[in-house]
């Protein structure tokens, strides 16, 4: 390998003309006619037999080029990026500029990190929300507890909303039934919206023993047999429940919980709503103040950068629906999006994503922020307590340079987190108040 010229370009990119002799581009040869011999046919020899020189006789001096190329180019490239210090950030532009039994010369257009810098990084004003918790979020939080000790009753009077009836249902449409649209002894809880729209709210007021047309269309959105079709169901009760709740009490907390008193169950269902609610106001602080921090962000970023992470985001969030048992493109039509749709989603969340790192690293180069060892073994110590396993084992699978910059970024963000001060609300007022009597004035003086 040999690196013919190395230039700079704009967009913070790199061009490199790379060689590959002869040497390195015949080994490359020998090893896709050994792969591929097996599979091609030479008059007067069993298929595998015929010699190199023989194959290339017959079909040409060129037959394994394009493979070998193939084959050649990934060391050389990065044997090259090695040599001329360069660390891509993207995927490289490949182009193949001649080739000949004595090797190739190919192109590479590399992008690298572009220079970024940052000013007034500290003191910038950033709301932080204040965690509250009300008698009425507990009961809220109460609301799933109560509703799975609840049972239902049978009744004997009119059903409203919030009842479940009994019923049987047949659909026709022009007289004629349809499919899918029977159904007997079928508990409905009227109000919970699970039938077609319209169906529910004819079914209440009705009793146990009543019979019914109902009338109903079909929203136009609904399956394509049915959407916009007019059609009756024939409806008949059978019986009507309510939901009777149990005593909210002692009894009722040890029931559905740990706790002897419900005070005690109260408390903890608040305790443990407030910390959720704190989790989530973090993490809402946190991405506002990096909102703040990448409008102090002097940088072009290339678009190479931004669709490479794009991409690593997709494969990853494909992997994780795989892992589950779906199969992506079955999952894409579940939720109605193309591969297009999602991949432009992806290069949204990129582009913010290699914003706020070229942000962190900035900062971080401005206050001479550094990671010692001592750190990522802790930080690998906490990763293998994390997932209960061995460090050595975590050590293998992570790359611990990955495990550095991150480290880096989090010491960056945490020391501008720091440094956040809260917004003069009251100032802003004034100055709002005082410019609206200017305005007042001056229509005065017109």
């Amino acid at each position: 390998m040999n690196i013919k010229s190395n230039e700079k370009k704009e967009n913070s990119a790199f061009e490199l003309v790379i060689e590959v002799g002869a040497p390195e581009f015949q080994a490359a040869i020998d090893k896709v006619y050994n792969r591929q011999k097996n599979r091609i046919s030479v008059p007067g020899f069993r298929k595998g037999k015929a010699p190199r020189k023989m194959v290339e006789k017959m079909y040409g001096a060129e037959i394994f080029f394009e493979d070998a190329i193939s084959l050649a180019y990934p060391d050389a490239y990065e044997a090259a990026l090695k040599e001329a210090d360069i660390k891509p950030v993207a995927y490289p532009q490949l182009e193949v500029l001649d080739v000949s039994a004595d090797g190739f010369t190919f192109k590479a257009t590399v992008t690298v990190k572009p220079e970024a810098s940052i000013k007034d990084y500290k003191g910038m004003p950033v709301a932080k929300p204040d965690v509250k918790v009300s008698a009425a979020d507990i009961k809220a939080e109460l609301k799933p507890y109560i509703d799975r000790a609840s049972r239902l009753v049978s009744v004997e009077r009119k059903a409203k909303k919030g009842d479940t009836a009994v019923i049987d249902f047949e659909g026709f449409r022009d007289g004629v039934p349809f499919q899918g649209g029977k159904g007997e002894n079928y508990s409905l809880e009227l109000g919970s919206g699970s039938f077609v729209p319209g169906f529910e709210d004819q079914v209440i007021g009705m009793k146990a023993g009543d019979e019914k047309d109902l009338d109903i269309t079909f929203p136009e959105n609904y399956t394509p047999e049915l959407a916009g079709a007019a059609v009756v169901f024939k409806v008949k009760v059978h019986e009507v429940k309510e939901k009777q709740e149990p005593e909210v009490d002692d009894e009722f907390a040890k029931d559905v919980s740990e706790f002897e008193t419900l005070d005690e169950f109260k408390k903890d269902l608040g305790e443990k709503l407030k910390a959720r609610r704190q989790e989530q106001a973090d993490r809402d602080f946190e991405a506002a103040v990096i909102d703040a921090l990448l409008e102090k962000l002097e940088c072009e970023v290339p678009q190479a950068m931004v669709d490479y992470r794009a991409d690593k985001m997709l494969d990853d969030y494909a992997n994780r629906i795989q892992s589950q048992g779906i199969g992506f493109e079955d999952y894409l039509r579940m939720m109605g999006m193309t591969l297009d749709d999602m991949r432009a989603q992806s290069k949204t969340a990129a582009d913010r994503a290699v914003r706020s790192d070229l942000a962190l690293e900035a900062v971080a180069a401005a206050e001479n922020i550094e990671v010692s060892d001592a750190d990522v073994d802790e930080e690998v110590a906490n990763l293998a307590n994390q997932y209960s396993m061995e460090e050595d084992k975590v050590r293998s699978i992570v790359n611990l340079e990955d495990v550095r910059h991150d480290l880096c970024a989090r010491k960056a963000l945490e020391l501008v987190k720091s440094s956040v001060k809260k917004p003069a609300k009251k100032a802003a007022k004034k100055a709002d108040k005082a410019e609206e009597k200017d305005g007042e004035a001056g229509k005065a003086e017109e």
